[in-house]
């Protein structure tokens, strides 16, 4: 018995494609969305997609679990049954996944600036169109590691420098350690822990044992096609002790010109693919 893939497909059937701003067209022959579409939509795969309908997945993780729900529009009873059958029981003692399916009237009114949504741990669980073309498809990808932590210290942040980057990495630092005393059962957190103690600057900052939240910064993302763009992050802490992290131009910039560019070049992009 195939509960999960069953669920999904019946879930992508149901969700009128214009619901997402897709356009039904003439040859569609199937009555909501195609896999093609959800995975793009989820930042997945068509691939993983398949073998999740098809049984040949059982476990996607939570983040995965969090941007189907989010794609398909689910209730919050709904994405909670969908972390169940992948196997994620709900457990107050770790760090909460779920995006609150309130969240996502909020998210589409802020549709005109780059935004994304963390858990506790600075997990990256849902990112819109324009935050994708802002710091590149890499900052997303499903191969790439989705987590802000281990870009800043043991690789590179994605098409961004931070203005003051001691600060943002000291900032980021006291605010995991504030989430290990919220969740200090957490399985996760000491083995996110350990990896990043790879990095000198990280164990520096740790032995330190500042505690504090990641609250805004102000960055440039660097883009190959529209030249740098000039942003403040502002970080709002969210129900379930989400993070979202919403992008807007810095004053006295051309950032807005910028982004309504990227939203066009974006919007281009979606009408070749359909």
């Amino acid at each position: 018995m195939n509960q999960l893939g069953d669920a999904l497909r019946a879930w992508r059937d149901r969700l009128d494609p214009a619901q997402v701003g897709l356009a039904h067209g003439a040859s569609r022959r199937v009555p909501g969305l195609r896999r093609a579409e959800l995975a793009l939509l989820a930042g997945i795969s068509v691939e993983y997609v398949v073998r999740l309908e098809q049984g040949r997945v059982q476990t996607p993780s939570a983040q995965v679990c969090s941007a189907l729900a989010r794609a398909l529009q689910l209730s919050d009873d709904e994405q909670a049954h969908l972390l169940r059958m992948a196997g994620h029981v709900a457990d107050p003692r770790r760090v909460p996944r779920v995006d609150p399916a309130n969240l996502y009237r909020i998210t589409d009114q802020l549709a005109a600036n780059p935004l994304a949504l963390y858990d506790a741990t600075w997990q990256l669980l849902y990112w819109n169109p324009l935050f994708a073309s802002t710091f590149g498809e890499r900052a997303v990808s499903e191969s790439n590691e989705r987590n802000v932590l281990v870009w800043v210290f043991l690789g590179e942040l994605p098409r961004q420098t931070a203005s003051e980057r001691a600060a943002f990495e000291e900032s980021l630092i006291a605010d995991l350690r504030a989430t290990t005393s919220r969740y200090p059962d957490d399985p996760d957190l000491p083995a996110l822990i350990a990896r990043l103690s790879r990095s000198p600057r990280f164990c520096e900052l740790w032995s330190r044992r500042s505690v504090g939240g990641h609250e805004s910064a102000r960055k440039y993302a660097e883009h190959p096609e529209v030249g740098d763009i000039a942003l403040i992050s502002d970080v709002l802490t969210t129900q379930g002790d989400l993070r979202l992290v919403v992008y807007t131009p810095q004053p006295g910039t051309d950032a807005r010109g910028k982004l309504d560019l990227l939203t066009a070049i974006g919007a281009q992009k979606m009408s070749l693919q359909r």
